[in-house]
């Protein structure tokens, strides 16, 4: 074995941060070698020990579906991508149906999802009957587009606990989003006292080391309570389905330097789309899925790409992961 690359994943695991030269050199390893395996290990290990042996499934549902005006290429509900042609809102009632069934089946959090184009007084509205019928020790998540200090007290206020953010790779190029919007949603977080969650993604083969060692850098010093790593899912016909898409290997891979990156502190590391290789390799966070859905084309992604939370389960199972029961650790509330 290399023995930098193996100083670099002991310095990981002794709790050392990692410097951005350490990380480049992580992510350059080859896919199958010693030391992959080794970095591998090292991120179960993490994971391990960061969230007292127990992984998490959260439930997510997307409330709203149709042409978003950001742009995202990766996104299906992207204006040019011309997939969802009509607004459309789920009624409260299909809504809380969705998150019973979730809260139900043992979710350890829930997460209400929505598209930068659902207005926020609609967006609360939901949020608030939903967390309603929670118990009150399991946390209500907001996935919503940028907001400011104001916005981030009334998400607080109407019952969120906290929201899963992320500063994308390509943000500014293949989005209409500007970077700086994303940090500014990233620090009225942190003001509000909501509890911020966010990854490395979405993934593409498209992507060099050094964007992927800066954006790692930035969802650490975001100080989140879980990170991880996503791979691109191509929406057919795409402009940037050109790319491809890298396989569930080298996702896992990618979200295991990330654990190293982030270190103990940061309890959670996810794999989306849930994979038992990613499991392996240290996700100690899946999701299932209800609603709409970013990478799917159809309005209910629990009859298509979504995850239910069985399947998940039986993920860790094969993962060799015991599972938490009861409310999520990663947002404490």
């Amino acid at each position: 074995m290399n023995t930098n690359i193996k100083s670099i994943i002991d310095r990981s695991l002794a709790g050392k941060e990692l410097q951005p030269a350490e990380l480049k050199t992580l992510f350059e390893v080859p896919l199958f070698s010693e030391e992959a395996f080794y970095i591998q290990f090292a991120s179960r290990s993490m994971s391990e020990e960061s969230c007292e042996g127990l992984a998490e499934i959260h439930g997510q549902v997307g409330v709203n579906s149709g042409p978003c005006a950001c742009n995202c290429q990766f996104c299906s509900f992207a204006a040019s991508n011309r997939i969802f042609r009509e607004q459309q809102i789920e009624d409260n009632e299909v809504i809380i149906r969705q998150v019973t069934e979730l809260a139900q089946q043992g979710a350890n959090a829930i997460y209400l999802m929505a598209t930068a184009q659902l207005d926020l007084p609609r967006y609360l509205e939901i949020g608030r009957a939903v967390h309603q019928i929670l118990n009150d020790d399991l946390p209500l998540i907001a996935n919503v587009g940028d907001f400011d200090f104001q916005q981030a007290l009334a998400l607080k206020e109407a019952g969120f606990a906290g929201v899963y953010h992320a500063l994308r790779l390509g943000e500014g190029r293949v989005t209409r989003i500007e970077p700086k919007k994303r940090l500014a949603s990233f620090q009225a977080a942190h003001q509000a006292g909501l509890l911020l969650g966010t990854c490395l993604e979405p993934v593409g083969p498209e992507h060099d080391v050094d964007e992927l060692v800066e954006k790692t850098l930035i969802t650490r010093e975001a100080a989140p309570v879980f990170s991880g790593a996503a791979r691109r899912i191509n929406i057919p016909e795409t402009e940037i389905s050109k790319y491809g898409m890298i396989s569930e290997t080298r996702a896992a891979y990618v979200m295991a330097v990330v654990r190293l990156a982030m270190g103990y502190k940061i309890p959670g590391n996810c794999t989306h789309e849930p994979s038992v290789i990613g499991a392996v390799a240290g996700a100690n966070l899946l999701w299932a899925e209800s609603g709409s859905n970013p990478r799917d084309v159809v309005e209910n992604t629990e009859k298509s790409r979504g995850f239910d939370t069985n399947r998940c389960r039986q993920i860790y199972t094969e993962a060799e992961w015991k599972i938490r029961k009861g409310a999520s650790l990663y947002y404490k509330i």
